[in-house]
């Protein structure tokens, strides 16, 4: 188990969709243990693989003193509620902007032992896993911003330290709702 360094916005594995997970082994555990250890480190609600230069489907979280991980999620929603507040990344760190969600989720998968895990979230807990999950397909929180609030979000970006100008950005649509952007509403 041990700290790792977090990929920042603008390296290329964090737009790969991320392989699936088919070996529940040992490597996969200390995977997880790795997640768990940098998410806390860093403070943070939770953290996908892609982030830690793995390119498989997993993450870790803790959010409202839960803490667990999610190995190959699928997610489900029971509703059309949203909520919108802010929401920010380890990946772009320092940097916070009012992003859409769905209030509910419904996330299945596995443990890193292989057996079937269910997440109900609401809140701050569906926030946190769709954004991982939306790391595991290669889409940042920034796709989900209208087109105003991804301007101020690239601009924030292009003045931040920690910015490579070497790696331009690229955007994408999440595939887990229709209308991403509300556009169609």
């Amino acid at each position: 188990m041990t700290v790792q360094p977090i990929r920042l916005f603008g390296d290329p594995v964090l737009r790969t969709p991320a392989d699936p997970v088919v070996d529940f082994d040992a490597e996969l555990r200390r995977l997880v243990a790795d997640l768990t250890d940098t998410m806390r480190e860093q403070n943070g609600a939770g953290l996908a693989a892609p982030q830690l230069g793995v390119s498989l489907r997993v993450f870790a979280f803790d959010v409202d003193d839960v803490l667990g991980h999610l190995v190959n999620p699928v997610l489900e929603f029971p509703d059309e509620e949203e909520q919108d507040g802010p929401e920010g990344c380890l990946s772009i760190p320092g940097l916070y902007f009012d992003t859409k969600r769905r209030q509910n989720v419904i996330a299945k998968g596995f443990s890193a032992f292989g057996d079937p895990v269910q997440i109900v979230g609401t809140g701050l807990m569906s926030r946190c896993v769709q954004h991982e999950t939306d790391h595991l397909d290669g889409v940042l929180f920034l796709d989900r911003l209208d087109a105003a609030g991804r301007k101020e979000a690239m601009k924030a970006i292009r003045q931040a330290d920690w910015y490579d100008a070497a790696a331009p950005p690229t955007v994408k649509l999440s595939p887990h709702i229709s209308d991403p952007f509300g556009l169609g509403r």
